[in-house]
């Protein structure tokens, strides 16, 4: 009971300190929390949700084939279920933009790629449409009202019987543009006015659990010989799953290598702390033993102190959690992909792990550091500890130097080197809080690059997706076109050994002047017609050098699974959409055909601009249209999904600072009472004694700072590595703008500290400090 009020009192007296080391835990625990949280749930719900609406395996594609056709491949090895359907692309003119819109048939008996039905019904007759309930929501479509779509050159009218969201398009696009595109459902009455026939372009495929699918691929192309097949495309490799696969893999990691380096640095400040309030309270621990209060007992006094720091601290980083991070990620989620009813909600299992990492290292903590001072008497721990000897100091033996130097000056350089186990302590907490300032600030200044990029490399004005085999006569472009340039994308396998990884293979012109490429020092790279480009995520994570020979696979159908031996050309720094690059030369000696699928073309003027999108608009081959207004869509996407999380690093990383670095402060005032309160009574003027303070923070901050630059350089390599995969590269290098705003930042912080603290050697009592001890 008297040292649960000794206990008390302690955080009465110093209520500051124990603040601030409360929000060092939940710091923690808030980060934990909620990227456990968003990885979870998310992970969780997008496996329950693609299996509840049966999400394809393997989507195949013909220019058409008969329901007779579909019919006779379902005794095909592997198949357990197979649904033609007719799919086609579509227009929406507004009066001062356009929208594409995909369109899909419906089934009949419709078991794969099911919808979740948000309002309405599905449509009932071939005038009637089922519209993706976003794309309604951004046009201020309803349920009844009539929309009119332009399809094959012609205007066709339909009623919205309902709205909904589907499993296929849970990711429609890189920016998930809701204004310009949409996804819309129709029955299959509506095929013959649209396509001028009764038949398919599309079949889906839900496989037996456990088969192979590309052996299916194969068994379906093979038995469709016959037919006029174009292409195949896998689950894995479809856009929507892809890409939500690869959000969920990085908020693992994020979920992973975020807390623990929290963890981490919040035991490091943590057993600098209490290592220093229990020296500081030496003499209170003798005067225990004195009393007759076991050693357990005094020892569990004092890991009382961090285990309740954690418990507060925990709770109030789950409830900060649980009413800024949950609300920021569901809005974030939430206009990054259609997940219908996608709730997060924190597990009250999610407090424990940040309750028992800081309660474990406080208690670890105290324990190294009480184990010498209870094992000393209780007459010889009530005594103060005798003077340490010092040598001269080297600057001492300096006699003009030394003899010029301020008073206060002599005083500061004297209890640094006096003490240089205090002082180092110190340094430690403040290196530890620039480290993570620096690694903060360069994750953000990474996710500016990585979106700056973007319309570096790509400089074209307009990029056409075209149908297969479609690509048009570049002889007939018009005339306000100043260079074009076709290229084509191949999905492929890099196969290292016994691992193998899906990339993409694009082939272009060797000089191809739409399309920039870099290397790690910023440096232009070029095509050559003897080898490939090789992206430095997948180099790295695969051990990839210049002049290496790699193995590609090729996954599409129509290339026959061909596999081939490359040569690595260059390391080329790609931090979106990492792809591997060649031309067609190359790509011919290989014995491997290039057929370009798409069009990027440069204008000679802004006014040209207009009249060339119109030229390929009206192309019925072009299925898709982008522009130079698209990428900046796409970079400030980028920004916009994940600038939240970082700005709340930096945030954390400034509060976790400001704790270390006033905690530690507040000590160093606590130990030195006596010194103070000696100077109080020899006339020292209050501002000097504070400036006396201030100036020995300052100098410790400052070569806290110095110490911390390489390691930061480190730490921030292994953060950046670790976040990094071979589908997405993080720069990982830190730039003098960052290094500057880290170092001023911890500086501010240190005057900060200093400020709120001087109100602390205002209440030292003079006789109370100095007869202390007797």
């Amino acid at each position: 009971m008297t040292l649960g009020l000794k206990l008390l009192r302690d955080l009465k007296q110093s209520a500051g300190q124990f603040i601030a080391i409360v929000l060092v835990i939940v710091v923690g625990a808030f980060f934990y929390t909620g990227l456990v949280t968003l990885s979870s749930n998310l992970s969780a719900y997008t496996k329950g949700y693609f299996a509840e609406h049966h999400l394809s395996d393997l989507n195949v594609y013909y220019n058409q084939i008969s329901a007779e056709d579909v019919d006779g491949l379902r005794d095909i090895e592997g198949i357990r279920h197979i649904e033609g359907r007719y799919t086609i692309q579509a227009e929406q003119a507004f009066e001062d933009d356009k929208a594409s819109l995909t369109v899909h048939s419906i089934p009949v008996s419709n078991e794969i790629n099911t919808s979740r039905m948000m309002e309405g019904r599905m449509p009932e007759g071939p005038n009637e449409i089922l519209l993706d309930s976003h794309y309604a929501e951004a046009h201020q479509y309803r349920v009844g009202d009539p929309i009119t779509l332009r399809v094959k050159d012609k205007d066709m009218m339909f009623t919205i019987s309902g709205l909904n969201e589907n499993v296929e398009h849970a990711k429609k696009n890189e920016t998930q543009d809701h204004q310009a595109y949409g996804i819309a459902y129709i029955s299959e009455e509506a095929i013959p006015e649209i396509a001028g026939g009764f038949f398919y372009n599309e079949i889906l495929i839900d496989a037996k659990d456990g088969y192979d699918i590309d052996k299916l691929g194969q068994a379906i192309e093979a038995h469709s010989a016959s037919l006029p097949y174009v292409s195949q495309v896998s689950k894995e490799r479809t856009f929507n799953y892809s890409q939500t696969q690869q959000t969920i893999h990085n908020n693992k990691l994020m979920s992973r290598v975020i807390p623990i380096v929290l963890f981490l640095i919040e035991a490091v400040i943590l057993f600098l702390i209490m290592s220093r309030i229990i020296d500081s309270q030496r003499n209170q621990v003798g005067i225990m033993k004195a009393l007759g209060v076991k050693n357990r007992s005094i020892m569990l006094h004092y890991m009382g102190y961090p285990v309740l720091a954690g418990v507060i601290g925990s709770i109030l980083g789950y409830v900060i959690a649980a009413v800024l991070f949950i609300p920021l990620i569901t809005t974030s989620i939430g206009r990054s992909y259609s997940l219908p009813d996608l709730t997060f909600s924190l597990s009250l299992f999610t407090i424990l792990p940040p309750i028992v990492c800081s309660s474990a290292f406080g208690m670890l903590s105290c324990y190294l550091s009480g184990i010498a001072v209870l094992q000393e008497r209780a007459a010889q721990a009530m005594r103060p500890k005798p003077p340490k000897k010092m040598k001269r100091l080297l600057i001492e033996n300096m006699p003009g130097i030394w003899s010029r130097l301020p008073y206060s000056y002599k005083i500061i350089l004297r209890n640094i080197f006096l003490n240089k186990q205090k002082a180092l302590a110190s340094s430690v907490g403040v290196v530890v809080s620039t480290v993570l300032l620096i690694t903060a600030f360069g994750t953000q200044t990474a996710l500016l690059k990585v979106a700056g990029q973007i319309e570096e490399v790509y400089t074209y004005d307009l990029r056409m997706d075209y149908a297969a085999g479609a690509f048009p006569d570049l002889a007939a472009l018009p005339s306000g076109v100043a260079d074009r340039y076709g290229l084509s994308t191949y999905p492929v396998e890099l196969i290292k050994g016994d691992d193998q990884e899906n990339a993409a293979l694009v082939v272009t012109e060797q000089d191809n002047q739409l399309i920039h490429f870099y290397d790690e020092q910023g440096d232009r790279i070029s095509l050559g017609d003897h080898g490939v480009l090789v992206p430095k995520s997948y180099a790295d994570q695969y051990r990839i050098s210049e002049g290496d020979t790699i193995q590609l696979q090729f996954t599409a159908p129509e290339v026959n699974q061909t596999l081939v031996e490359m040569k690595v050309l260059d390391i080329s720094t790609q931090y979106s959409n990492p792809s591997f690059y060649s031309t067609p030369n190359y790509m011919k000696s290989l014995g491997i055909d290039y057929h370009p699928t798409s069009l990027l073309v440069s204008v000679h003027s802004a006014a040209d601009l207009a009249g060339v999108r119109s030229f390929f608009e009206q192309d019925p081959q072009v299925d898709a249209i982008a522009d130079k207004d698209d990428l900046k869509k796409s970079a400030q996407y980028i920004l916009k999904q994940n600038s939240f999380i970082f700005i709340m690093f930096i945030i954390c990383a400034v509060i976790l600072s400001f704790g270390a670095i006033y905690t530690i402060s507040s000590i160093n005032i606590y130990e030195r009472n006596r010194e103070l309160a000696t100077l109080k009574v020899l006339g020292y003027p209050k501002r000097k004694i504070n400036r006396l303070i201030f100036s020995e923070n300052m100098l410790l901050t400052a070569f806290a700072v110095i110490v911390a630059l390489p390691i930061s350089g480190y730490v921030y390599s292994i953060i950046i590595q670790a976040l990094s995969s071979t589908h997405q590269q993080i720069p990982d290098q830190l730039n003098l703008v960052i290094l500057l705003a880290s170092v001023v930042l911890a500086f501010i912080l240190t005057l900060l500290s200093n400020l709120m603290l001087r109100k602390k050697v205002t209440r030292i009592h003079m006789i109370e400090s100095l007869k202390g001890v007797e």
